[in-house]
Order: C-alpha cells, then sequence, then structure tokens
C-alpha cells in the first residue's frame, strides 16, 4: 500500500563570518520513492550548488552564507516499498557479495565494528542472516533507553553499548556495527518519517540481505513502508544533514512528516 507524505523543514543558524555549509536534507526520487513536487531554498546564498551524496544516493549542496543561514525545504513523496520480514531474509556470504555492498562490512569512526565481534558471536551465535539481524535489533530496543540529549556528536556504538542509551543515530550505530561484525553489510541511512517522537531528521539502517538493501528501524517509531530516504553513508559522518565549515549557532529548527490521504 502507498503511503503519501509531506515534509516541511525550516532552518536558522547564527554565524560570526562567511561559512561555507554542506546540506543533505533533499528527498531523491528512487524506485520505491517517488518525488512529486519539491521546493529548496536559501537566503542571502553567495553560493548554491548541488553536487552527488555518497553511493550516488541523493544529493548534497553547497552552500557560502555571511551572517546567517536561513533555508527551507517542502516536498510530497509517495512511498511504495513493501513490509518485508527481516527475519525470514537469507544473508549473502561474504565472498559473494557485490563490490559496492563490501565497503559495509568496514569498522567506520562511529561503528567499530571490529570491537563487537566476540559479544555478537556469543549473543547471537546460533543465529544467521536475516534471523540473526531481527534478533539484535530486538536486543538493542529492549535493552536501550531512548534519551533526548543523552549523546552528543562524538558518541560511539560502544559508548552507547556501556550507556545503555541514547537517540535515533546511536541505536543505528549500534546495529551498523552488530551487523557488520556479523559480516552482513549495514549502513546508515539519513531519513524523514512520521510518527518519530520528538519529530525530527531521522535516522535508521539498511542491511544487505537476499542481494539487496532492506530497511529496518532499531528504535521502532518508523515502519520501512513509511520511511523516505535522504541518504546514506557508512555512519553519520557521511550523512549529516548540515556540516559547517565553520562556527554556527542555532535559532531555529523544525521538521514535520504528515501523512496525506491520496497522492499529491
Amino acid at each position: 500500500m502507498m503511503t503519501n507524505l509531506k515534509i516541511a523543514v525550516q532552518l536558522r543558524y547564527g554565524l560570526s563570518q562567511p561559512t561555507d555549509i554542506l546540506a543533505q536534507i533533499q528527498v531523491p526520487d528512487l524506485a520505491d520513492q517517488l518525488v512529486r513536487s519539491q521546493h529548496f531554498s536559501v537566503q542571502n546564498a553567495q553560493h548554491c550548488q548541488d553536487v552527488a551524496a555518497e553511493n550516488g544516493l541523493g544529493v548534497r549542496t553547497w552552500i557560502r552564507v555571511e551572517d546567517s543561514f536561513q533555508c527551507s525545504y517542502s516536498c510530497t513523496v509517495s512511498v511504495d516499498r513493501p513490509a518485508l520480514q527481516i527475519d525470514m531474509l537469507q544473508s549473502v556470504p561474504p565472498h559473494l557479495l557485490p563490490g559496492d555492498a563490501v565497503r559495509y562490512l568496514m569498522p567506520s569512526r562511529y561503528c567499530p565494528s571490529d570491537a563487537f565481534q566476540n559479544l555478537v558471536s556469543a549473543e547471537f551465535g546460533a543465529l544467521e542472516g536475516g534471523a540473526r539481524v531481527a534478533a539484535m535489533t530486538d536486543w538493542i530496543y529492549y535493552n536501550f533507553q531512548y534519551v533526548s540529549g543523552a549523546s552528543s556528536g562524538q558518541t560511539t556504538a560502544l559508548d552507547t553499548l556501556v550507556q545503555r542509551q541514547g537517540v535515533c543515530r546511536d541505536f543505528a550505530h549500534v546495529l551498523i556495527a552488530f551487523c557488520r561484525a556479523s559480516a552482513i553489510p549495514a549502513r546508515f541511512v539519513s531519513a524523514y518519517a512520521p510518527d518519530v517522537t520528538p519529530q525530527d531528521f531521522h535516522a535508521v539502517v539498511e542491511v544487505f540481505l537476499d542481494g539487496t538493501w532492506h530497511l529496518i528501524d532499531p528504535t521502532r517509531m518508523a515502519k520501512a513502508d513509511d520511511i523516505v530516504r535522504i541518504g546514506v553513508g557508512m555512519d553519520a559522518a557521511e550523512v549529516a544533514f548540515l556540516s559547517s565549515y565553520g562556527p554556527m549557532t542555532l535559532e531555529i529548527q523544525t521538521v514535520s512528516v504528515e501523512r496525506l490521504p491520496d497522492a499529491a
């Protein structure tokens, strides 16, 4: 069943000097998510240009501004994606993985998966493929607490494992580390989704099973057939909604995602 969504974003940051900003908030048009309309605007930009994002999925926008950064983005999108049972899917043996999936077996800045091999072997060693991913997702959900402000931009999956609390990006980083330690490619997905509390940019995971990528949300706030991808990467460092090459002060940041009765 198709899900139709209306997305709106407002961002305003104060700057103390001319600054280059790399934004990734626009929704790409993909086989399972059709962008029906969208509008992206930046006020008083000296420079504004789209460039390809990671894996060629979506775009980033280079923006050069002087004393303030203010942008708005809105779109309507139709998501047409089946909600599959992850536990029924099979893993692909590492030696048969396609080249573009191999990268997502490797440790990364926020997902030091090589440090998790003993844990995942002890906890989930009897399971394989999608059944193992489902069990790891359940383990994270039942053992971690979602706490706004519990982590920072420096928090890794190891930190979250110790603290047993965090936000969506932390839950995603732990699941990615678990999957990679299990020889299952996994990547970070920045996304929009309804029913996220508090409503904001959301972070979920894609795992490579049965020869393709499948969305999964370890916070359980979003279902695969409701998620709108913005971009993908090794971890949050590669798909931040804003990367600033100079100091910024948050003034306004709002994200809304609403269901529509039918396609706009």
